[in-house]
C-alpha cells in the first residue's frame, strides 16, 4: 500500500496523504484531485478501493484495428488531444491477428469503468460479423460513437465519411480522363463501408453511360496484398482504372501492375481513400480521397463527451464531405 501511495502521488503531483485522502473517501480534497488520483489509479492498473468502484473513470477506450494503416494512428491522435482538452484520458487498444479481441477489449475497459469507447474500422461495419459486445455496451448506456458506417440495427450514433460523394467525385475525374472500364478494388464483400462505394458506383457511373460489370469488381481484405491479389484479378478483364477503397489496396494494385509489366498511370490508373500519411511520396504519388478525419475525430469526441456528461445524443449518423486529391497515379487515357 505505501508503495502504490507514493507512485501514485508522484504520477499526479500531490502528496501522498492526500492519495490517502482519496482513496478512503474523505473529505478536503478538490474534485479535479481527486479525479486525477482515481485516474492515475486507473492508467497505472491499480485496483480502485471497493467504495470507489462505482464511480467511472476519465478514461476513453479508442478501439482501433491494426496500425500498420497510417489513418487510425493519425485518427487516435486528433481524438486524444481532443479527449485531453476534455480532461479525459484514451486508452488506445488495437486489435491484432491472434491477439486482444473486440470483444474482449470491451470487456477489459468495462473492468476498468471507462467513461466511455469509440471504435474504428471495427465489426461493426461488417454485416455477418458477431455485434454482442456492441448491444452489451448498449445495454450498459456506456456512452459509444463509431467511426464510419456501421450495420444498421446498433443504434448507436456515428461519424463518417460520404462514401457516395467520394465515388461520385473519383469517377468523374476518371471519366473526364476518357477512362471507360473502371475496375474497384474493395474490402470484403460484407463491408458496409465497401457495399456503399458499389452502390454509388454502380448508380453514377449507370448516369454517365458507363459500363457496370461484375467482373470489373474485386473484393479482398484491407491491406497491400489484398489490393495486390484483387487488383491482379482486374487487369486481365481490361480495366484502365482502378477505384480502392483504402490507400493500401491502391498501393498493392500499383505493384500488381508492375507485376505484369504495367505502368501507373500511363496504362492504369490507380485511386486510394484516405489520403493516409505519405501518399504523396510513393511512386507515383497517389491520387486518393481525403478523408477530413480533423473534423471528424473533434466530431467524436464531441458526442461522446456529450453523452458522458447526461446530454441526449441522437443514433444518428453524421456525414462528412471527402475531398479529392489530384496526384500522379492518374492520367488521361492514352488506348
Amino acid at each position: 500500500m505505501t508503495r502504490r501511495l507514493a507512485e501514485v502521488a508522484r504520477q499526479v503531483g500531490v502528496s501522498e496523504a492526500t492519495v490517502s485522502r482519496v482513496l478512503n473517501g474523505r473529505s478536503g480534497v478538490s474534485a479535479s484531485t481527486r479525479a486525477a488520483v482515481l485516474t492515475a489509479l486507473d492508467v497505472m492498473g491499480y485496483e480502485r478501493p471497493t467504495q470507489l468502484r462505482g464511480e467511472r473513470a476519465r478514461l476513453v477506450g479508442l478501439v482501433l484495428p491494426e496500425l500498420q494503416n497510417p489513418i487510425f494512428p493519425a485518427l487516435a491522435e486528433i481524438m486524444g488531444n481532443a479527449l485531453a482538452q476534455q480532461g479525459f484520458t484514451p486508452v488506445l487498444c488495437t486489435r491484432t491477428a491472434g491477439g486482444v479481441s473486440e470483444a474482449e477489449y470491451v470487456e477489459l475497459l468495462l473492468q476498468q469503468q471507462v467513461s466511455g469507447v469509440v471504435f474504428a474500422g471495427g465489426l461493426y461495419a461488417q454485416a455477418d460479423a458477431v455485434h454482442s459486445h456492441y448491444h452489451h455496451l448498449v445495454e450498459r448506456r456506456l456512452p459509444t460513437v463509431l467511426i464510419n458506417a456501421a450495420v444498421e440495427h446498433l443504434g448507436l450514433p456515428q461519424v463518417s465519411c460520404d462514401d457516395a460523394v467520394a465515388v461520385e467525385q473519383v469517377v468523374g475525374h476518371l471519366s473526364s480522363l476518357g477512362h471507360e472500364k473502371i475496375g474497384l478494388v474493395l474490402g470484403p464483400s460484407d463491408h458496409v463501408p465497401s457495399q456503399r462505394k458499389l452502390a454509388a458506383f454502380q448508380s453514377y457511373a449507370a448516369k454517365l453511360g458507363l459500363p457496370v460489370l461484375d467482373e470489373l469488381v474485386e473484393h479482398g481484405m484491407f491491406s497491400i496484398e489484398g489490393g495486390h491479389a484483387a487488383a491482379a484479378r482486374l487487369y486481365p478483364r481490361g480495366a484502365t482504372a482502378v477505384l480502392c477503397a483504402s490507400d493500401l489496396l491502391a498501393l498493392g494494385a500499383v505493384r500488381a501492375a508492375r507485376r505484369q509489366g504495367l505502368s501507373v498511370p500511363e496504362d492504369i490508373s490507380v485511386v486510394g481513400y484516405d489520403d493516409s500519411a505519405l501518399m504523396n511520396c510513393t511512386d507515383p504519388p497517389l491520387t486518393t480521397t481525403r478523408q477530413p478525419i480533423e473534423a471528424m475525430g473533434r466530431a467524436v469526441v464531441e458526442l461522446l463527451v456529450k453523452r458522458i456528461n447526461g446530454g441526449e445524443v441522437a443514433a444518428e449518423e453524421l456525414l462528412f464531405a471527402p475531398e479529392l486529391v489530384v496526384r500522379g497515379s492518374t492520367a488521361r487515357r492514352t488506348t
